[in-house]
């Protein structure tokens, strides 16, 4: 049995795409007869407080589905002060040198990115221990924080800049969800070994009961209320005269979207707070479609829920550009309009019509689900080359 360490800033019991994309692989290299142990802080996210379980302790360490977790000591903060997210991201830099230092590490490593500097740790630290490193990029940072407007072209991103070549230069192996991911880091290491690795879910497709509802189309947001995404923008400029507008989530823009929502009660906007994954399943299959918005549209970004909404059958209004909405074009999965163009985006919402929004149409979304985004058979070609 090969033993193998997954280095990643989220994992369960926290929510979102990137706990459970992580928690998905070290389960399934654990069906694959892999020896998994996860290295991860004390659970803080969203929240940017440690949850009330793990609060007041260095370190915990647990057996969960077989898998050994070491969950370490962080500075947990959500600040949008970047002075104390750099705090934050250092505090569990030096908990992970301090692990490395007095543990065994397996040879083969599997480190998150981002965030750079945690993943820059991991590089430069295991890299002189002679390890196997392989680096699961989901998103491109610098880049993505650079068009979204978190940073400036200055000497800070500089550094950043450098640090992500030093990650992409020390590592053997580089997993990309997407294939801007793979092309960017081709530019920087050409001769470099790639792997296309996208997000997709391990769940079996629920049995389909859906009825078309006959009044306003019931178009619901499940996710991150993060400024990424844009929902409090969305809120303000939807046409609501033919739609609902439900969320579900919790993020940075959460206040926001709850104050303009108590501001303006004639609009039928509801927030639902947020439920958990295996709930928010059954949920989804009363509305007709899910938006999955971003307010920019970011290089390299293919939001994980095209994947997790194909399987549901749940039908997609993509508002985000890029690699995204190709998957959404070529596989059929709803419609697309480019990003930040609301006039576009309300001209094609009121084009949509309930004759549109078969179970017919649902059934074929779930077959392209399942053939085409398929976690196993993915998996499998990871382990052949790991």
């Amino acid at each position: 049995m090969k033993n193998i360490l997954i280095i990643t800033s989220y994992f369960p019991p926290e929510t979102g795409a990137a706990s459970n994309r992580i928690f998905h692989l070290a389960e399934g290299l654990k069906k694959h007869d892999f020896n998994v142990s996860v290295l991860t802080p004390l659970p803080n996210y969203p929240t940017g407080e440690i949850f009330k379980d793990y609060k007041g302790k260095f370190k915990h360490t647990s057996t969960e589905e077989g898998i050994l977790i070491n969950r370490l000591w962080i500075y947990a903060s959500n600040s949008k002060n970047k002075l104390l997210r750099l705090i934050a991201m250092l505090s569990y830099s030096f908990s992970l040198i301090w692990f490395f230092m007095w543990n065994k590490i397996p040879k083969t490593v599997i480190v998150q990115s981002p965030p750079l500097l945690v993943a820059f740790t991991c590089m430069l630290f295991l890299k002189f221990k002679k390890r196997h490193l392989i680096l699961n990029v989901s998103d491109l940072w610098p880049i993505a924080g650079l068009e979204l407007g978190a940073f400036k072209k200055n000497f800070s991103y500089k550094m950043l800049e450098r640090i992500e070549h030093f990650n992409y230069k020390k590592a053997d192996l580089v997993l990309g969800q997407s294939e801007e991911i793979l092309a960017h880091v081709k530019t920087i290491c050409p001769e470099k070994n790639t792997f296309l690795y996208r997000n997709y879910p391990d769940f079996k497709s629920p049995k389909l009961s859906y009825n078309p509802s006959h009044g306003k189309l019931k178009i619901v947001y499940a996710g991150l209320l993060g400024i990424a995404q844009g929902i409090y923008n969305l809120c303000q400029e939807l046409d609501y005269k033919t739609i609902e507008f439900h969320i579900y989530g919790s993020g940075a823009e959460q206040e926001k979207i709850e104050t303009f929502i108590l501001n303006h009660p004639e609009l039928p906007i509801v927030y639902h707070g947020q439920v958990s994954r295996n709930e928010l399943h059954k949920i989804l299959l009363q509305y007709d479609i899910t938006i999955i918005p971003l307010l920019k549209r970011i290089y390299g970004s293919v939001p994980s829920k095209i994947f997790e909404y194909a399987k549901l059958g749940l039908p997609m209004l993509y508002f985000g550009g890029g690699e995204g909405e190709t998957i959404i074009k070529r596989h059929k999965l709803g419609w697309v309009a480019e990003a930040g163009n609301y006039k576009k985006l309300n001209s094609i919402i009121a084009s949509i019509n309930h004759q549109m929004l078969s179970k017919i149409q649902r059934e074929k979304i779930i077959e392209c689900g399942n053939k085409k985004f398929d976690f196993k058979s993915q998996l499998e070609k990871l382990t052949d080359i790991i």
